[in-house]
C-alpha cells in the first residue's frame, strides 16, 4: 500500500461522504506534524515546543 492510495482513499471518501469540513483540519495536523518533525534537530525546537 503506497502513500498515494491513502491519498486516494481520503479522497474518495471526502467526495462520497460530503465531509469537506475535515480537509482544513487535516491539512493544518499535516503541517504542524511536518513542523514538528523538521525542526527536531534545529535551534527552533524549545520555542516550538513550547506551543504545545
Amino acid at each position: 500500500m503506497s502513500k498515494f492510495s491513502i491519498l486516494a482513499e481520503f479522497w474518495g471518501f471526502l467526495k462520497h461522504r460530503k465531509k469537506w469540513w475535515l480537509t482544513p483540519i487535516v491539512v493544518v495536523m499535516v503541517l504542524l506534524g511536518a513542523l514538528i518533525v523538521l525542526s527536531q534537530g534545529s535551534a527552533v525546537a524549545p520555542f516550538i515546543y513550547t506551543l504545545f
